[in-house]
């Protein structure tokens, strides 16, 4: 004998025909069903006692609403298989504008009810909660449940306009409910009013394509519009990834520059003080003694410091390779001044000025200095030149830093972006409007 348990028995729907049409009508539901909509004359059936009375006849929405998912389907959720027995589109209005969705009741006779909601291709799976989640003081309305906060987003009135299929409630074109939305994406709790009872729910977000791979859906779903209350950013786990990776790459980076710093040579080559002024005649450019830097091909950094005092001057310098004549001209501007201006002391520019020669290799060089000063005025200077080799500099390593933090700086502006258009359809956006 097999010890494996049986399966389930299998639940049979009962049938019965609607007073307004004569026409079959099947009960999926069983005990739990309250009313159902013939689905040939769409009136509204009472089913709650043994005589069936009639709720509500013809509706004029019956042509022109078709549920995207058809009664009788049947579909695989969190791994239960629930049909589709019920599908009502409900409204709401916000400053005179209405907005509609779809809801859709769900039933498996072992596991009860479940909802699924849509709006412009946003998706919901719905249960009830037992219990009233804590409220949360503050500012802003907020609700507890199992751990988790949620916000609130919307306070709403919706009126049902449609109705097909069968529920365990007396549902009817016409009927209001008072609603409150609070977010935690992707969940989202929601409380109903309607007849002094509240019914809390809990939701979660899920995709067109989801709906569509669990209930086995022909084509493909509407793309969703727009984003919705309680949509999950699909930036926000990655910008944190971003995030973690700058930090990793800018440790590398801070290791690579330290390297670069202890391994730098630093040698000063050539070091000499000069004067120079305007009142003196002859030729102001001269050419230094010969230098010789050694070892490795490196950069140089040329060092001019002035004594310069509400002046400038001019530098046209060459640094000049001796044995092969290869020459690297440029040229320095150094200028300071310094007042007070209403009682108030300044600056501006500097007394120093440096240059930076990149891939200088090794041999014997010269460099040629011609100087010059405002011609009008009879002034001098004395300045100091110093040239070293190997010498750290760092706007590889700023520039690095730079490029690695643009990717994190953009993902987090977009899930700002993003949640500024979530907010902006809620009862707290900085201007009112948007919908369900």
């Amino acid at each position: 004998m097999s010890s494996s348990s049986a399966p389930p028995p299998v639940v049979k729907a009962k049938t019965l025909y609607c007073l307004n049409c004569g026409g079959p009508v099947e009960l999926r539901g069983f005990g739990h069903t309250l009313s159902v909509v013939c689905p040939q004359c769409h009136a509204v059936l009472d089913v709650s006692t043994p005589l069936v009375q009639i709720l509500q006849r013809q509706q004029e929405a019956q042509e022109k609403t078709q549920p995207k998912i058809p009664l009788g389907t049947r579909g695989k959720m969190e791994n239960v298989t629930w049909e589709v027995i019920g599908f009502q589109v409900r409204q709401i209005e916000v400053e005179g504008v209405p907005y509609s969705w779809d809801e859709y009741l769900l039933f498996n006779p072992y596991y009860g009810f479940r909802y699924l909601s849509e709006y412009d291709g946003h998706w919901n799976f719905i249960r009830t909660l037992p219990l009233v989640p804590r409220t949360i003081p503050g500012a802003r309305p907020a609700r507890l449940v199992e751990g988790v906060t949620y916000k609130h987003f919307q306070h709403s009135c919706a009126t049902t306009t449609f109705v097909l299929g069968e529920f365990p409630w007396r549902a009817q074109q016409g009927e209001t409910a008072t609603v409150d939305d609070f977010i935690a994406p992707p969940r989202l709790l929601s409380a109903e009013r309607m007849d002094g009872e509240i019914v809390w729910s809990l939701g979660e977000y899920w995709t067109g394509e989801q709906i569509w791979k669990a209930f086995a859906l022909p084509g493909r779903p509407d793309r969703a519009v727009g984003v919705y209350e309680n949509q999950p950013s699909p930036h926000h786990g990655r910008a944190g990834a971003m995030w973690r990776m700058f930090l990793w790459m800018l440790a590398a980076l801070a290791a690579m520059m330290f390297c670069f710093t202890v391994s730098a040579g630093r040698e000063e080559v050539y070091a000499e003080r000069h004067t120079f002024s305007t009142g003196t005649g002859g030729e102001p450019s001269f050419v230094t003694p010969v230098f010789e830097p050694k070892g490795r091909t490196s950069n140089v950094e040329l060092q001019i410091h002035t004594n310069l005092d509400n002046n400038w001057a001019y530098f046209n310098l060459a640094l000049i390779n001796q044995d092969t004549g290869r020459a690297w001209d440029f040229g320095r501007e150094v200028s300071y001044y310094h007042g007070n201006d209403g009682g108030e002391s300044w600056t501006e520019g500097g007394q120093s000025d440096s240059v930076f020669i990149p891939a200088v290799p090794s041999g014997h060089y010269y460099l040629r200095i011609e100087p010059e000063m405002d011609s009008k005025q009879t002034s001098s200077m004395s300045y100091d030149v110093t040239i070293r080799r190997d010498v750290p500099t760092y706007t590889f390593f700023l520039i690095a830093a730079i490029l690695l933090v643009i990717p994190p700086i953009v993902s987090t502006m977009r899930i700002g972006a993003f949640e500024t258009a979530r907010w902006r359809e809620s009862d707290y956006a900085p201007s009112s409007g948007g919908g369900k």
